[in-house]
């Protein structure tokens, strides 16, 4: 009875829209880069903090991915993708803009980890969204 009442209650918060995502993520978003610029003397004081901040640029990434991504559903349905150019690249761009903002080095660390994301992020997707793949068998030839 109670491994009922844990599943329902993970299955009643598993989803949301492509409106409530989008408006979470952005949320996030805003706030990641707050707390970036907020924390800035402390990410840029160390070697592993710099790496750390790279790190929470491409948290930054994702969510604001996430948040393009469910914006442009949401507008233009379920059928529509995120592509490589303009949102992939403006988002990455946006979350480099942010990680210079608090030191050099955690654009460098911010690129890598966000390929690194991105990579996950598109093998999650291919699994998830693409259709079934139909493999064909040749027919053996008998002969005469």
């Amino acid at each position: 009875m109670r491994r009922d009442k844990l599943l329902s209650f993970y299955s009643y918060f598993s989803a949301v829209s492509s409106g409530m995502s989008f408006f979470l993520s952005s949320t996030l978003a805003v706030l990641m880069f707050a707390g970036m610029q907020l924390y800035k003397q402390n990410l840029a004081g160390t070697e592993w903090m710099t790496i750390f901040g790279g790190f929470i640029g491409s948290l930054l990434f994702s969510l604001m991915l996430t948040a393009v991504g469910n914006f442009e559903t949401y507008l233009f349905g379920k059928q529509f993708q995120t592509k490589l150019f303009p949102e992939v690249v403006f988002c990455l761009l946006i979350a480099m803009f942010a990680s210079g903002l608090v030191h050099r080095v955690c654009i460098t660390t911010c690129v890598i980890f966000s390929l690194v994301d991105l990579y996950y992020i598109n093998k999650v997707s291919q699994s998830t969204y693409s259709p079934p793949v139909a493999t064909v068998v040749p027919a053996k030839l008998k002969r005469k």
